[in-house]
């Protein structure tokens, strides 16, 4: 079941007083007769980048591991970490640098599987300023949209910045969504370049509005941009609720690491005739072109790829005031003893 983020932010927090009587349906004993409900919120439901959680419900994984799964909508990353903190849902699609950003403010969230070693993202610049701005060092004295402030995209265009050798001051950051409301901002000259994932940079480039200026989605091209591969988009949850409820976690993976799976042995053509039809944006062979370009970003099993978790800890430390000089344990960012046992569980 799929739901805007306008409807749960207040009833979410209902769901969260009603604490361990909402998630106590089917898993505590094998004579449970309900399955078990958990509500996921996913930073940005129609994004490639985050195709594997539509894409999981889509195939009857979830219901396979006697789970009922509510994935709802957020416009951005930030928003769903939010949502998590306040117990509102119980897991969050969302990128894997939150974690290191959030045990830095003292608050410990923890991947469980990681579904990208690339962002997925491209840095877009305005057909108009495309022989102005050529690098990150041209960023300077123009708005560049993120999706929202806080964000991954956020954090990915300070970096860059930082890289093109600019100070915060020397550029704007506006929050501006994705999709329509991105293409928006871009065409009414509110951003000159931006930061944003499939399916909306086919939608730019194939409109004329915008040109490709940083391109993250594929392993390569990401090594090229930020020195290593970059873990983004994944499951995570609080640590505290991954202690308390290992049967469930469990089984949240086991239907993610199958989806994965079937990512990594289907081609892009296959996996969209899978997604919902309005993902396509009124343009299915514009959406497989885009997911055909950047599916390598995918990981082929949920496992954290090696090196990742320092590459994004080296990004934030470049230029997050909020993580230098903080103490980071990388270990408790993430863990692989669930995917390891999916992979138990299905075959290696």
């Amino acid at each position: 079941m799929l739901k805007s983020s306008a409807r749960i932010l207040a009833r979410g927090r209902l769901k969260a007083l009603a604490g361990a009587a909402v998630i106590a349906a089917g898993l505590l004993g094998p004579v449970a007769a309900h399955a078990e409900k958990l509500t996921i919120i996913v930073g940005g439901m129609e994004k490639q980048i985050y195709l594997p959680a539509a894409l999981t419900n889509a195939l009857g994984y979830f219901k396979d591991e006697g789970l009922e799964v509510e994935l709802i909508n957020s416009r951005a990353g930030v928003e769903a970490e939010n949502e998590l903190l306040a117990g509102a849902v119980q897991g969050v699609v969302g990128f894997y640098d939150h974690t290191i950003d959030l045990q830095a403010k003292g608050k410990f969230i923890t991947s469980v599987v990681q579904f990208s070693q690339a962002p997925g993202e491209v840095q877009m610049v305005g057909t108009k300023y495309a022989d102005q701005i050529k690098s990150p060092a041209d960023f300077k004295g123009h708005t560049l949209g993120v999706t929202g402030l806080g964000s991954s995209t956020d954090f990915l265009t300070r970096y860059l910045a930082f890289k093109g050798g600019l100070k915060p001051g020397d550029y704007s950051l506006l929050p501006v969504g994705a999709g329509n409301t991105f293409i928006a901002a871009m065409k009414q000259d509110q951003i000159q370049s931006g930061m944003t994932t499939e399916p909306t940079i086919g939608q730019l480039v194939k409109m004329g509005v915008a040109k490709i200026l940083i391109d993250m989605r594929t392993p390569e091209k990401t090594v090229a941009a930020l020195g290593g591969l970059y873990p983004a988009a994944s499951f995570y949850v609080q640590a505290s609720w991954l202690e308390s409820h290992p049967v469930e976690a469990q089984k949240l993976a086991n239907a993610f690491v199958r989806t994965m799976r079937f990512i990594a042995s289907h081609s892009a053509a296959e996996i969209a005739e899978k997604m919902p039809k309005d993902y396509y944006v009124g343009d299915k062979d514009l959406y497989i072109q885009g997911l055909a370009e950047g599916k390598a970003q995918f990981t082929p099993d949920g496992r954290m790829p090696a090196g990742g978790p320092e590459t994004v800890l080296k990004v934030l430390q470049a230029f997050s005031k909020n993580v230098q000089g903080k103490a980071i344990d990388l270990s408790k960012t993430y863990t692989t003893t669930y995917v390891d046992n999916a992979a138990k569980t299905l075959g290696n």
